[in-house]
């Protein structure tokens, strides 16, 4: 089983080497890896190219943003199942791909594999600040606004075929909107791993700020909208109150 794992980036230089070695330190062996950048000034792109040998497309060219970048590694993907990996992010172990791969192998019907995230300072990369976690995610709790963790989220290709690319009239909640396609309008077949699976810096682009949740709410509405499923407000202004308290008792666990 062919496992393709896309990293998009723009001016990544300070973190893009950390997420290409997690992948390349990987013990599985049919990996096809996908870099799309999006026309870095940095020396981001020098970065990837030290690295080209290992690469099986590299593609530096201007783009609509994240989603369309991804949606770009997606067409160039030639792999049974789709992972994408963020470039400030990283696996935190050799055998995230090896794992995933058997999972898939040993339920052929599955459509999609859910992991955990960890999320941590850029300070201290062992140290986990924040725990997301797609255990025990049932897609009912996406009329809530709860999704499952997306960099830690393996998908079939032809679960994609079916459901279509990344919109890219979202700003932020693409991926939501994803999910809603994918698992309430497609019925996809997923199983949930209680394993980390990616660990993310914190301070991207869904993770920071009262604006963002206030973007993100009205994108969650429109996709629900749009696919002609029932949510309202209420449900999906009810996650910020429930996200504050498991962030606080993380804290105080911690």
């Amino acid at each position: 089983m062919r496992v393709s794992i896309i990293t998009v980036c723009y001016n990544s230089s300070q973190y893009i080497r950390s997420a290409i070695e997690s992948i390349l330190i990987q013990d599985y062996s049919d990996i096809e890896y996908i870099v799309i950048d999006g026309g870095s000034t940095d020396n981001t792109v020098s970065i990837v190219q030290e690295y080209a040998d290992l690469i099986a497309h590299i593609v530096s060219e201007s783009d609509k943003g994240i989603y369309d970048a991804m949606n770009k590694g997606i067409a160039l993907a030639s792999g049974d199942v789709i992972g994408i990996l963020n470039s400030d992010d990283f696996y935190p172990n050799n055998h995230i791909l090896s794992d995933v791969a058997q999972r898939f192998i040993l339920n052929s019907e599955m459509d999609m594999l859910l992991g955990n995230v960890d999320f941590v300072s850029a300070k201290d990369l062992s140290k986990p600040v924040r725990f997301y976690s797609s255990f025990r995610f049932s897609p009912w709790k996406l009329r809530f606004g709860f999704m499952p963790a997306h960099p830690a989220a393996f998908i079939k290709r032809s679960a994609y075929d079916k459901a279509g690319l990344y919109k890219l009239g979202y700003k932020i909640a693409a991926d939501f909107d994803m999910f809603i396609r994918l698992l309430l309008h497609d019925k996809c077949k997923y199983i949930t791993l209680n394993q980390v699976m990616v660990r993310m810096r914190i301070g991207g682009v869904s993770t920071s700020g009262l604006r963002s949740y206030y973007v993100t709410s009205k994108e969650m509405m429109r996709s629900f909208k749009e696919n002609n499923l029932f949510t309202c407000w209420p449900f999906i202004l009810f996650r910020l109150p429930i996200k504050f308290f498991k962030s606080l008792s993380f804290k105080i666990c911690k």
